[in-house]
C-alpha cells in the first residue's frame, strides 16, 4: 500500500524539496526502505553504522511516536501519516552521497569545503531576468547548488534569444522563459529549488518578491528597472550583484548595503533614446558568458565569505581589445539613497524618473 511521508526542511533536500512523498510498505521499516529505494543516501540520513535508527531521528505514525507503538514494526494502513523528524539547534544541511559525488571539486578545495557547501546548499538567489545575464548566472548557481534559485521574467523566447540565452533552446521558442529556466536548471540539478516569479517588476511587488531572498542579481537591460531593483535591494539591505552589456562593452560591480548604490556611480538616468538597449544596438553573444560567470562568481564568493569582492570597484570589459580594467566607485555622501541625508526612502515611480515606461521584460 501506499503511503503518504513527511518530510522536514533539513531532510526535502534528499527529495527534490518536496514537503511529502509516497512510499510503499507494510509497517515502518518497509516504509524507510522504500524511500531508501526511490530516494539513494536517504537511509543514511536516518540510521547509525549498526543500523540502528539514529538517536537524534524520531518517527511518527499519525503523530505517535513510534516507540510508543512497535518501533520499526509498527503497521500502517492506507491514509496513515509516516513523519520522519530530526532534532533542530540550527546545524547546517546534511551532504548526501550523491551530492559528495556531485559537488566533490568543491568540497576538496580549502575555501569551500563541507562546510562551504552547505552554505551554498542554504542560499537563496533572486535573479532579474532570464535573459543574456540571466541564464549563465542560474546555471553556474544552479550547478553549484544554491539550494533555492528565484527567476523573474514574464517574456516569452523568442527565436532571436537563441545567440546568446544559453537557459533556452529552439524547442523552447514561444515558451515561457520561468518555465524553460526551470526545466533547463532541475534537469542540471534536480536538488535545487527553482521558484519563478512571471511578473514584471514593479514598485508595488518589488518588496515582497526581493525579501524571499538573501542576494539579488540584476540582469535587466533597461534603466527603470536597475533604479528599481537597487532602490529595492538597498532598502531591504540586500547585496546587489550587478552586471550589464552593449555591443562588446561589459561591466560588474557588487553593492553591499552601506557601501554605496547605484545611484553614487549614475545619479540620474540618461535621457530617453541617448543609450540603446542590446535590442536596439546589439551584442556580442559571447560577452554574457564573461560578465555572467562574474556575476555568479562575486555570488558565490559572499555566500562563502572568501576573497575581496567586487565592491566600490567597477569591472570595466573591453572584449574587443581583450582588456579589463577597474576602476574605484565610493559611496556618495550626497546621495539621494545611501547618502548622509537620504530623500529616496521608499520606492517611487520609476517610469517617471528614467522618463520612459518600463519595457515589457527584455533582459539582456
Amino acid at each position: 500500500m501506499s503511503i503518504n511521508v513527511y518530510i522536514p526542511t533539513p531532510f526535502r533536500h534528499l527529495v527534490g524539496n518536496r514537503a511529502s512523498v509516497k512510499a510503499k510498505g507494510t509497517n515502518v521499516s518497509e516504509i524507510l526502505g522504500d524511500l531508501d529505494q526511490q530516494f539513494p543516501g536517504f537511509r543514511d540520513q536516518l540510521f547509525d553504522p549498526e543500523g540502528n535508527l539514529a538517536h537524534h531521528i524520531n518517527v511518527y505514525v499519525n503523530q505517535v511516536e513510534i516507540e510508543h507503538l512497535q518501533g520499526s514494526a509498527t503497521l500502517v494502513k492506507n491514509g496513515d501519516e509516516v513523519a520522519v523528524i530530526p532534532a533542530l539547534a540550527g546545524g547546517a544541511t546534511m551532504l548526501t552521497p550523491e551530492m559528495v559525488d556531485r559537488y566533490s571539486r568543491h568540497l576538496i578545495m580549502p575555501q569551500v569545503g563541507s562546510v562551504g557547501q552547505r552554505k551554498i546548499i542554504e542560499a537563496s538567489v533572486l535573479i532579474i531576468g532570464a535573459g543574456g545575464l540571466g541564464s549563465p548566472v542560474a546555471l553556474y548557481l544552479a550547478l553549484a547548488g544554491v539550494g533555492k534559485i528565484g527567476i523573474i521574467d514574464f517574456d516569452v523566447v523568442d527565436r532571436s534569444n537563441l545567440q546568446r540565452q544559453i537557459l533556452h533552446a529552439d524547442a523552447d521558442i514561444g515558451k515561457r522563459k520561468v518555465v524553460s529556466a526551470k526545466e533547463k536548471l532541475l534537469a542540471h540539478n534536480p536538488n535545487i529549488e527553482v521558484v519563478t516569479h512571471e511578473v514584471p517588476i514593479t514598485s508595488d511587488n518589488a518588496f515582497e518578491i526581493l525579501g524571499q531572498y538573501d542576494m539579488v542579481v540584476n540582469g535587466a537591460d533597461n534603466f527603470a528597472t536597475r533604479y528599481l531593483v537597487n532602490d529595492a535591494a538597498y532598502l531591504l539591505k540586500k547585496p546587489l550583484i550587478d552586471g550589464s552589456i552593449l555591443m562588446f562593452d561589459g561591466q560588474a560591480t557588487v553593492y553591499l548595503p552601506g557601501q554605496g548604490c547605484y545611484r553614487c556611480l549614475y545619479p540620474a538616468p540618461p535621457p530617453p533614446g541617448m543609450v540603446p538597449s542590446c535590442a536596439e544596438a546589439g551584442v556580442l553573444g559571447a560577452m554574457c558568458a564573461t560578465i555572467g560567470s562574474i556575476q555568479a562568481t562575486e555570488v558565490l564568493k559572499l555566500i562563502l565569505g572568501v576573497g575581496e569582492p567586487l565592491v566600490n570597484r567597477l569591472l570595466l570589459y573591453d572584449a574587443l581589445a581583450l582588456e579589463f580594467r577597474t576602476v574605484r566607485v565610493r559611496r556618495d555622501p550626497d546621495c539621494p539613497l545611501c547618502g548622509d541625508n537620504p530623500t529616496v526612502t521608499e520606492l517611487i515611480d520609476y517610469e517617471i524618473f528614467c522618463g520612459a515606461p518600463l519595457p515589457q521584460a527584455t533582459p539582456a
